[in-house]
């Protein structure tokens, strides 16, 4: 009844004597509003839409059902009659529409289930809607960039009424400062809250109720509760950021004097596990050799480029993402130069780059430069940016231009280890495009360059962590390293003979690997393992657990010079214990230079044997 009475409420509808919920519409399936409006002699301006979508670079068949259907039902729903009117109040409304239909309970009449309707209905209807968003971006018509977000499917934060006004007032306070991911994160956090709450401890209904033995019992069950997705408790780093996000909520509340908190923080970041500090994964040479030819080869003008500016500028992926089609000029030289926006720092850097890169930079430039599109406005400076990598009038995601053309690459050359999405191959590439950035600062500091260089390139914002790069490409301690454990290494000291022999265990030579470059002394190394509890001597040069080498030896001789000018000092003023003490010293620096087959006297011939004292020490 209702579809052969179907053309008659359209009728009703484009009269302006009824409009429809959403939910009528998207339970009918097909109706076709905009021909019944051409046989009315009414023109809804879908003709329009149409040919600025194509403009944009959508397909003519997919611009003409995306605006057919969203202008139809968005009319049949406000009353509006031309696509001129349309604001960003409709779209919105009308997402928030196909997210509530999911909710229905009678929704198993119209789709198999509700997974079912998000994975496909939902899905297309949503892809209409954000085309329509886009077209009247860059017509002029909303002002928001188009982004298309997915409705979340998830509940919403529901609290206690006391204890949701609070939440409520942070989360408004903190849309203000932080990024849309990181407000949602912290939503999670205080909705997981709040749902063990009123599972475990049901009277507490205020956060100025809530103990330290409540919040350390919800950061207990985050390690042992299996989450829906994986089946698996959190791992250390999501329960990290979960435990983190409630503390900042408690500090920031009774910072701010909200009412109805404790005016304290009963948990810290400290109560959360600690992740394990991880040294830059970068791509070994011939690891590069092998995808770098494949990458080359992209036909996508847009992946291509964005690929090798990862690979030789060192910058971030959404840093690359949001360049300015002006982003490239040169140095005096001639040499590319590569600026680069100022998106986790808040500070632009221009940085050189390859001629490769460069060129492939060009071709997207001289792509984008005959555009039509609307510049964006940038969030960060406020200023109406042309973007670069920007295709169908928005800007391409980081999954298309970096992790699916990287992990086909892989994929094509065999670099790959089991994992990988559901239902998919089974193995996932080894490479990801943030890789590119940990390989540049690995090549800059094992070729030399300076601390400072490795921090502009890159984009650091303090030291350390550029130091991180400089540590692990330290040819010194690679050196002394290998002086000290390599097999048949020339050593002295009460602890060469344990490691001459391999009577050290294996634990203590695995914390001695690890750790070498942290054991340097004055004079050579101490092999004191931390089970062993902190050194009570400084004596170390007959201390069992030293040992020196012969790159220490100008050090040893220079130690040697002092002791014996000591000596005599001592003997002139009399001093004879301090004649004694140091006179012990000098012979067991001698007694180390032989050792290692090196003179006492740097001018003295070399020899293999123990050298006589000279001097007062042989007194």
């Amino acid at each position: 009844m209702s579809f052969h009475a179907r053309p008659y409420l359209l009728f009703l509808a484009l009269r302006g004597y009824v409009t429809f919920d959403y939910a009528w519409m998207f339970g009918a399936g097909q109706i076709r509003v905009d021909d019944c409006a051409a046989a009315m002699g009414i023109d809804l301006g879908t003709d329009e839409l149409i040919e600025e979508a194509v403009a944009l670079g959508y397909n003519g068949n997919s611009a003409r059902q995306a605006m057919r259907w969203t202008v139809g039902r968005i009319a049949l729903h406000t009353g509006i009659r031309h696509a001129g009117e349309l604001t960003e109040v409709h779209i919105t409304q009308a997402l928030e529409a196909v997210r509530l239909f999911s909710e229905r309970n009678d929704l198993h009449l119209f789709y198999p289930s509700a997974q079912n309707y998000r994975d496909n209905a939902a899905k297309q209807w949503i892809t209409h809607l954000h085309q329509l968003q886009v077209v009247l971006f860059h017509r002029g018509q909303v002002a928001s960039q188009p982004r298309k977000l997915m409705p979340s499917w998830k509940p919403p934060l529901v609290l206690p009424p006391r204890m949701q006004a609070v939440a409520d007032k942070w989360l408004a306070a903190h849309r203000l400062t932080d990024a849309p991911l990181t407000v949602e994160k912290l939503e999670i956090a205080l909705r997981k809250f709040g749902e063990w709450l009123a599972e475990h401890h049901p009277e507490v209904v205020s956060f100025a109720d809530v103990t330290r033995d409540h919040c350390l019992g919800w950061a207990e069950s985050l390690a042992e509760t299996p989450t829906e997705k994986t089946g698996k408790p959190l791992g250390p780093v999501s329960r990290n950021q979960r435990i983190s996000a409630l503390a900042l909520m408690f500090r920031d509340a009774a910072a701010w004097e909200y009412d109805d908190v404790p005016g304290f923080a009963p948990i810290s970041p400290r109560d959360a596990p600690r992740t394990q500090q991880r040294i830059p994964r970068f791509i070994p040479d011939h690891e590069l050799d092998l995808v770098m030819p494949i990458i080359n080869e992209i036909t996508c003008p847009f992946q291509r480029a964005a690929l090798l500016v990862a690979r030789w500028s060192g910058a971030r992926r959404d840093e690359i993402r949001h360049l300015p089609i002006d982003c490239l000029d040169h140095y005096l030289d001639g040499t590319p130069r590569l600026r680069l926006p100022g998106r986790k720092t808040y500070k632009e850097r221009a940085v050189p780059i390859h001629q490769d890169a460069a060129d492939a930079l060009q071709k997207v430039i001289d792509l984008r430069k005959t555009g039509t599109d609307r510049p964006f406005t940038d969030p960060r400076t406020g200023e109406q940016i042309r973007y670069l990598f920007m295709d169908h009038g928005k800007q391409l995601s980081l999954h298309y231009l970096f992790n699916t053309p990287i992990q086909q690459a892989c994929m094509q050359v065999g670099l790959v280890v089991p994992g990988g999405k559901k239902d998919g191959p089974g193995v996932r590439g080894t490479i990801s495009a943030h890789r590119f950035r940990h390989t540049v600062g690995t090549q800059l500091a094992e070729r030399g360059a300076k601390l400072h260089t490795i921090m502009k390139v890159l984009g650091h914002s303090s030291v350390s962590m550029a130091l991180v790069y400089a540590q692990i490409s330290d040819q010194e301690v690679l050196h002394d390293y290998t002086s000290v454990l390599a097999p048949g290494a020339v050593i002295a000291g009460p602890a060469a003979l344990d490691l001459k022999y391999g009577v050290l265990p294996d634990e203590a030579v695995h914390w001695l690997k690890s750790n070498f470059f942290k054991t340097e002394l004055e004079l050579g190394h101490c092999l004191r393992l931390p089970a062993e509890g902190p050194c009570e001597c400084d004596l170390y040069l007959t201390c069992a657990k030293f040992v020196t080498t012969p790159d220490y030896a100008p050090r040893l001789r220079a130690r040697l010079e002092v002791e014996q000018q000591l000596v005599q000092d001592a003997d002139d003023r009399g001093w004879t214990r301090e004649v004694e003490r140091h006179t012990s010293i000098g012979r067991r620096l001698q007694s180390l230079l032989a050792e290692l087959g090196e003179p006492s006297d740097p001018e003295a011939p070399e020899t293999t044997g123990q050298r006589p004292c000279t001097g007062p020490i042989g007194a």
